[in-house]
């Protein structure tokens, strides 16, 4: 079952960690890495499309780091909004840059009752995969929102819980209407 998480955390676009006590992916807040500025390269970062039956839009990421983590920028203006009728499903579509990477999808939704849930996809394995259709457990649910979180460098302990903890890279975050 989806832990329930508040969707103003997913939607901030905030740098993260993902940690997996008991097998759920917890996204946290890096507080440290917003005060750092400026990625060093001259690619501009890569952006997702989401899409939902003829709609589109493509975001660019509330937050992207480099490699290590130590070059970090945010973009509060980078959320994107789009229609998403109930019922329908919603496609993402990632470039290589994200997809050679591990990635995954988090998403917020809310049943007929009003009752809101927060799942995810799979993790996602470098080159398996660059789009994925997210569909809803019952017709009736409306999705709230849905981000897209790339890994960054290779999973470490926590000093102080013992946890597990997988450093997010970069979000593209959806809000979603309809």
């Amino acid at each position: 079952m989806p832990r329930r998480l508040l969707l103003g955390r997913l939607l901030l676009g905030r740098p993260r960690s993902a940690r997996l006590p008991l097998g759920r992916l917890v996204p946290l807040p890096v507080a440290a890495l917003l005060l750092l500025a400026g990625c060093s390269s001259s690619q501009p970062p890569p952006q997702v499309t989401f899409a939902a039956g003829q709609a589109s839009v493509i975001a660019r990421p509330t937050q992207y780091c480099d490699l290590k983590l130590t070059n970090c920028t945010g973009d509060p203006a980078a959320p994107v909004v789009l229609t998403v009728p109930v019922g329908t499903p919603l496609k993402v579509t990632v470039p290589h840059e994200i997809a050679e990477t591990p990635w995954q999808v988090v998403f917020s939704y809310r049943d007929a009752g009003g009752a809101q849930t927060d799942g995810r996809s799979p993790v996602f394995a470098p080159n398996a995969q660059s789009d994925y259709t997210l569909e809803l457990p019952a017709p009736e649910d409306r999705l709230v929102g849905a981000q897209v979180q790339q890994f960054g460098p290779p999973p470490q302990a926590n000093a102080e819980t013992g946890e597990i903890e997988f450093p997010i890279r970069a979000s593209w975050v959806l809000s979603t209407k309809g």
